[in-house]
């Protein structure tokens, strides 16, 4: 057994008999049965995974810090093991947050939630790059000239190089309480993620819910499926954005006429609401003509397809955010690991990387690695 402390042998006598079967008595006491390396090893290796690029730098820090040896390949399958495991016991309410609804009060004396959710793409292995990388290790195989046993059976690959995840993210209004959620699966998949950590945090206990999100109208129907808050609104940068691309279109990239025009129409969203912006939307469209009345039109069917969330003022009159920044800024931390040059990944083992950043972003590291222990429990 690999432990922090150096590799252990451990003698152990096992009894048997025909009528009751075989027993360990030492398995009792170690809890571990035929385990090759200790909690205190695999919680150190899945935390040093977080801040590196490589199961290679995950063993040369391990055995650096630690002195504890161990290959990149038996890291790679223990790491992808613990996330797999971490990312069945959130699904199963296994693990489960230390704080609720009730907990996340504002100055306002009210108790408020915010709901987020992305896609993220994730690079995978292709069925095409496997069968590659199979003909070279035969290839290897067959010129050093002697038998050697035979490959697994190949892994199905992706059909696509890149894969939609999908990131869940609750926080209250300070960020305290935080709770982050990730899947594989597609938006129905999603939906049903956001409901579990909705009930896992007694979100309906809260007396503001709302939800801030890019627009994609995947996220928008699975929160009003669910019910998880009415008070859905658009993030005001992403409409920024839209905005934005519109004016390099009209008035071209160094136009102090559209830059102008830009900065009042989103104080105009931003203080006098919807519909005043939409006025104005209109009587700016009109004279305009081909290409430039062509992005214009964009613009408008934009809005018009999320006027419902576009409500700035009453938002800021509640003090209610009205960026989806931590949002954002989530998805860059739960895919850290997962992206980068040359990394891809089985869906499975990408999803299991993923969901070892959320447990730590959600705060139930420590949680899940007593769980291992019921010493400790």
């Amino acid at each position: 057994m690999l432990t922090v402390n150096g590799r252990l042998r451990l003698l152990r006598v096992r009894w048997h008999c025909p009528q009751e079967g075989s027993e360990t008595p030492l398995d009792a006491v170690l809890d571990e049965t035929e385990s090759t390396f200790s909690e205190g090893v695999r919680e150190m290796a899945c935390r040093l995974n977080q801040s590196t690029t490589s199961f290679q730098a995950v063993a040369a820090n391990l055995w650096r810090t630690a002195h504890v040896q161990a290959s990149k390949e038996s890291l790679r399958q223990l790491i992808e093991g613990e996330g797999q495991a971490v990312l069945k016991s959130s699904q199963q309410a296994e693990l489960l947050p230390e704080w609720s609804a009730a907990d996340c009060t504002t100055e306002q004396q009210t108790t408020r939630l915010y709901i987020g959710c992305d896609g993220v793409k994730v690079p995978l292995v292709t069925a095409e790059e496997k069968q590659k990388r199979r003909r070279k290790v035969s290839e290897k195989r067959r010129r050093r000239g002697r038998k050697c046993k035979a490959l697994p059976r190949v892994k199905g690959g992706s059909d696509n190089a890149y894969k939609e995840f999908k990131v869940g993210y609750f926080y209250d209004e300070k960020k305290e309480n935080r709770l982050v959620g990730v899947t594989s699966g597609n938006h129905e998949a999603a939906g049903r993620m956001l409901r579990r950590m909705g009930r896992q945090i007694e979100l309906e206990k809260a007396d503001e819910r709302i939800a801030l999100i890019d627009g994609a109208p995947w996220i928008r129907n699975q929160i009003q499926l669910y019910s998880l808050t009415r008070n859905i609104g658009l993030d005001f940068y992403h409409l920024r954005d839209y905005a934005q691309k519109t004016r390099r279109a009209v008035y071209g990239e160094e136009s102090e006429e559209g830059k102008r025009w830009l900065d009042d129409l989103m104080h105009t969203f931003k203080h006098d609401g919807c519909n005043t912006a939409w006025d104005k939307l209109l009587e700016w469209h009109r004279p305009l003509r081909g290409v430039k009345r062509e992005a214009a039109r964009k613009l408008m069917q934009y809005v018009a397809e999320r006027r419902s969330m576009i409500r700035y003022p009453e938002f800021r009159k509640n003090h209610w955010q009205i960026g989806s920044g931590p949002t954002e800024a989530e998805c860059k931390t739960t895919t850290h690991r997962v992206k980068g040059r040359g990394r891809r990944w089985d869906s499975a083992n990408a999803e299991a990387m993923m969901a070892l950043a959320a447990l730590h972003d959600s705060g139930m590291w420590n949680q899940h690695w007593q769980t291992l222990d019921p010493a400790r429990n």
